[in-house]
């Protein structure tokens, strides 16, 4: 699923479930029936994409654009572009798949924090005061259960409005890992037969078996690592370089393998586990901030100390911190937010209804005894050490540039929004709008995340949520001369187009994926020229990211989130629940703080009008 490589991963990944593969069993019985990611119709597009130019660009930007759109359509080329996007449509599962995963994910080199991987914050309190390896116990066995529903593919496909969603991506949910190579990573499965995880203590690594196991054998396991851990000491810290640039990871890796079969064997062993577990030493963290910078890159705050401490991130983790509250952090290359989060609602919400077997009955117990904790140790010579040292340097400094904030606005959440009949996606993204607008004095360029899973192999598609009409809502919020009446409609007009192109989006009509696609096409290396609609300046900064926003909501949640996508922009990663709203703010502006207290503003503001408007008209 990736570009040729120069070598090959540890073990093969398995099949991938097609189309010509559908099966008797829940999980992957629908995917021969799923339709292919369809292919827009070059007017549809064009015409959107200038559309979203409109409130972006002044009048001689936008004239520009619009001559160069018309001169493409009216090109020849434009159609040889679309005939080989249909073509190769034609031989595929999917058109836009491979070019995706490759030019998103396996291809980019940078670092995967703060750039690519998310996480979770699972509320506080559900583990009911437990200890960390209590805690961790319990995660574990949930994992393991949910590990066998799909191991045995009778799981239950996602699904939406009765329709099954593409599967493919769970796949790569258990044993799995991407696995650094030049010059693009590989997604790894290393097959269901591993039942270990890995647990990582004080930067060490520890091999123990899951299969069979109850809650009381893995309590002593992480107890024993726990001891063997803080008696050693602070161990090689090989992880940090899963987050340096992924060449210098994929060198460093060949490096450390080819030093010692043992170091081999260990790398073997973390590359097949299920997923790792991080049992976090020191202080907990202690505010929504401090959660969140643990779970996302280690450490408490921005400062480099512990960044990438503890960690592994080039597979899913579970981190339990010392007061036994916990969360996720994701690894992104191969499958998004909601197969993660569901294997998160699985956990925590089975948990808490007691429906995970915690000590199991005799007939699913392991038949020996839980094997002695193995340490999986590595050998570093000094050019390994000056790696590791300027790696975790490096990744400290990377960081302090970075700020976070979590803001929980708990004025209303969507059980107020829908008493107003308005789609809360589309009003919290006006929030956004209004927000930018008054910090900034202009609409956002916003990227919103929609799935396309109805697809096969679909992943994502771009809603592009500044619009004329969410430029005019913001405008008259700041008019004096508008009434609360106009400022209303105004609002449900920006929310309306806001759902349209929300579908247009879901059912693969975006403007993004397509013109990636056409663009892919283009045979520079024969000669072909890059059409000029392509390469403007202006058209392309409609595609930088200032807000990179997606909704992830979960009442197991108190957050979530990722890093900004471009370099002077926001990551605004939200949840709306019944009532609250909230956000997690990253950036390198150094202004997260005040952004928060922006969108907090404006999530006021917005109820304010409408409250009030709704008042003088029952009056009238």
């Amino acid at each position: 699923m990736s570009s040729p490589i120069s070598k090959r991963p540890l073990t093969t990944s398995p099949t991938p479930k097609s189309e010509s593969q559908s099966s008797v069993k829940p999980l992957y019985a629908s995917q021969g029936d799923l339709p292919h990611l369809p292919i827009p119709t070059l007017n549809s597009t064009f015409h959107k994409y200038l559309e979203t130019l409109q409130p972006l660009l002044s009048k001689e930007a936008y004239s520009r654009n619009e001559k160069f759109v018309k001169q493409f359509l009216n090109d020849d080329f434009s159609k040889v572009l679309q005939k080989r996007l249909e073509d190769r449509a034609a031989q595929k599962d999917s058109w836009l798949s491979e070019w995706w995963n490759e030019v998103a994910y396996m291809g980019y080199r940078g670092r995967i924090i703060p750039d690519v991987s998310y996480f979770y914050i699972h509320k506080r309190g559900l583990g009911n005061g437990q200890s960390q390896e209590e805690r961790a116990a319990e995660l574990v066995r949930a994992t393991v259960e949910f590990k066998k529903l799909v191991d045995s593919e009778i799981l239950e496909p996602e699904k939406v409005k009765g329709q099954a969603l593409c599967m493919n991506s769970y796949q790569y949910l258990f044993n799995a890992v991407r696995t650094p190579t030049k010059p693009s990573d590989v997604p790894t499965n290393h097959g269901a037969q591993n039942h270990h995880i890995v647990v990582l203590r004080k930067n060490r690594y520890y091999k123990v078996d899951t299969q069979g196991r109850s809650k009381s054998e893995l309590v002593d396991a992480f107890k024993e690592i726990k001891d063997l851990a803080d008696q050693q000491g602070e161990g090689s810290g090989v992880g940090i370089l899963t987050v340096d640039n992924r060449d210098v990871w994929t060198e460093a890796r060949d490096h450390l393998v080819n030093l010692s079969p043992n170091n081999k064997s260990s790398i073997d062993a973390i590359d097949s586990a299920i997923l790792l577990v991080c049992l976090d030493d020191g202080p907990a963290p202690s505010t929504e901030d401090a959660r969140a910078w643990s779970l996302w890159a280690g450490g408490h705050d921005r400062s480099p100390k512990d960044k990438g401490s503890n960690r592994w991130f080039d597979k899913h983790q579970i981190i339990v911190d010392s007061n036994g509250e916990t969360g996720f952090n994701g690894e992104h290359s191969m499958l998004d937010g909601t197969p993660t989060l569901r294997l998160n609602e699985f956990m925590l919400g089975s948990l808490q209804a007691g429906k995970i077997p915690l000590e199991l009955p005799e007939n699913e117990k392991a038949k020996t005894p839980m094997p002695k904790v193995e340490e999986l140790d590595f050998e570093l010579d000094d050019k390994l050490k000056s790696i590791v040292a300027k790696s975790k340097q490096g990744f400290g400094e990377e960081m302090k540039l970075q700020d976070l904030k979590m803001v929980n606005f708990e004025g209303y959440g969507k059980e107020l929004i829908k008493t107003h009949k308005i789609s809360p996606d589309g009003w919290v993204q006006m929030v956004k709008q209004l927000a930018f607008t008054r910090l900034f004095g202009r609409p956002g360029i916003t990227y919103e995340s929609c799935q396309t899973r109805k697809y096969l192999l679909g992943r994502t598609e771009v809603i592009r949520s500044a619009s004329n009409e969410s430029k005019a809502f913001a405008e008259s919020m700041f008019s004096d001369s508008a009434t609360d009446s106009e400022r209303e409609s105004n609002l449900r007009k920006a929310v309306e187009r806001h759902i349209q192109y929300s579908v247009w989006a879901s059912q693969g009509q975006g403007v993004d994926r397509h013109i990636f696609g056409l663009k892919k096409l283009v045979k520079t290396d024969e000669g072909e020229k890059i059409p000029e609609v392509f390469t403007d300046e202006d058209g392309l900064r409609s595609g930088h990211w200032e807000l990179s926003t997606s909704q992830l909501s979960s009442k197991f949640l108190d957050g979530w989130g990722y890093g900004e996508v471009v370099p002077d922009g926001y990551g605004l990663s939200y949840s709306i629940l019944d009532n609250k709203i909230t956000w997690c703010i990253t950036t390198k502006n150094n202004d997260a703080e005040k952004f928060g207290k922006a969108l907090c503003e404006a999530a006021e503001e917005i109820k304010v009008v409408l409250e009030r408007n709704k008042k003088a008209s029952s009056k009238l």
